[in-house]
């Protein structure tokens, strides 16, 4: 084993010790100024192994520099005394002394000694640095370039789970609803299995991830199941389509009698036994269909179909740009989703997405299309998505049929709702 020999003073030299000095050589002629390399390091300090105690340590000798020590050719050396820097960050003595040589084994800071171990300097008339030993803060500035190429790696990464994380929930979510309405439907298919294959993937979700790379393998896993159960729920339910308009047509046959044993008794047709229904039946009203098998309490009211046009016309004043202003939350889902919304088929398309996610159902968007147009029933499910994301709206369904009797009593201004909405966010920034 190599000795290590002792350049000055009577600390003892360790390889972390001797690259620190090495890196303040460096500093000397980088010409950083003090507030960059602070920040750049303090922007990376858990990162590179900084404790809080480590980064205050280092704002205290910061503070004793002056703004020439930090030019090129200069050295930022301070020789502040142990009682003065105890009192200042209100460390004990050997806690101090463990976070200086924390800040020097990870290249932050140098220790300059004198023969005799004693910290001092000088400087001339111009307020430069002439003699000093103490410790030495040219490792920042040297490392300044590298901390901020690190500190911009971090944030892509950062950016990067973020976006993987949101790419996760938008699958976890759409995979959810479209198993649950399976489920609800009463469709035969392999639901089980695919349930399970689901609570797998959902219990590998980590707390902490740690690293973009981990989210990658679970959003490919998740997109993979997506498609599985996509691909199962849109051939079952052209099967169950099919089987619908196959029924039996009626037999004709009369229904039975009943008593017969008293001939004379008055005839009585049994009525409890209805011609069964081939189809669902449903209710034309000037071009708009309601469906019969609708609870009165859901049920909504035939709107003519020149009121709707007539709406339609007066909401117009909205534009593409006012909508995705207002709704800033719903525009970062339709990036999540990488869909691009440039006009209003991308904004129709993009909600008929997110529909299932926040919980609305099949029926109540298509009514939602049906009464008020797809234009207008993509505004107002955007905006529904926005009052949902900031905890205004609890029930998206509900708001949503809510917002269709309004239409059909020609309550609704779809056209003030959003304006109004802006208004509020332009005061608030």
């Amino acid at each position: 084993m190599s000795k290590i020999d002792r350049p000055s003073g009577w600390r003892k030299t360790t390889h972390h010790l001797l690259n620190a000095e090495h890196l303040a050589g460096m500093g000397e002629g980088s010409g950083v100024p003090k507030s960059r390399a602070f920040v750049a390091v303090k922007r990376v300090g858990a990162h590179i192994g900084l404790k809080a105690g480590d980064l205050l340590l280092l704002d205290t000798l910061g503070a004793f520099t002056q703004p020439q020590d930090w030019e090129s050719g200069c050295r930022p050396i301070v020789w502040p005394s142990n009682a003065l820097l105890m009192d200042h960050t209100g460390f004990s003595l050997s806690a101090l002394k463990r976070h200086a040589r924390r800040l020097a084994d990870h290249g932050v800071i140098s220790f300059r000694d004198s023969a005799n171990g004693k910290r001092w300097g000088h400087r001339n008339a111009h307020g430069y640095i002439s003699e000093a030993y103490g410790f030495d803060l040219s490792p920042l500035a040297a490392r300044a370039v590298e901390f901020e190429n690190l500190y911009a790696g971090l944030q892509a990464e950062r950016a990067l789970c973020q976006r993987l994380k949101r790419q996760i929930t938008v699958a976890r979510r759409m995979i959810r609803a479209r198993l649950l309405d399976a489920l609800a439907d009463g469709l035969r298919g392999p639901w089980e299995q695919l349930v399970s294959m689901f609570d797998m993937l959902l219990a590998k979700l980590p707390r902490r991830p740690k690293g973009s790379g981990q989210l990658q393998q679970l959003l490919e896993a998740f997109d993979a199941l997506q498609t599985d159960v996509e691909t199962a729920y849109c051939e079952i339910s052209k099967s169950a389509d099919q089987d619908e308009d196959t029924v039996l047509e009626p037999t004709g046959i009369a229904p039975e009698m009943a008593p017969k044993e008293a001939e004379n008794e008055p005839h009585i047709l049994t009525t409890n036994k209805l011609n069964p229904v081939t189809c669902s039946q449903t209710v034309e009203a000037n071009g708009i269909t309601e469906y019969a098998n609708t609870t009165a309490q859901n049920r909504l009211p035939v709107i003519p179909k020149e009121s709707i046009s007539a709406k339609q016309r007066s909401d117009q004043k909205l534009t593409l740009k006012t909508v995705m202003k207002t709704c800033p939350e719903f525009s970062t889902w339709a990036q999540t989703l990488g869909s691009k919304v440039t006009d209003w088929g991308d904004l129709h398309r993009v909600a008929g997405q997110l529909a299932p996610m926040i919980g609305v159902s099949k029926q109540t968007w298509h009514l939602a299309e049906d009464h008020l147009g797809k234009d207008m029933a993509a505004c107002s499910f955007a905006l529904i998505f926005e009052k949902h994301s900031k905890g205004e709206v609890t029930s998206p369904t509900g708001y949503l049929r809510g917002m269709l009797r309004k239409a059909a009593a020609g309550e609704l201004h779809i056209d003030r709702s959003f304006y109004g909405r802006l208004s509020g966010l332009e005061r608030v920034s």
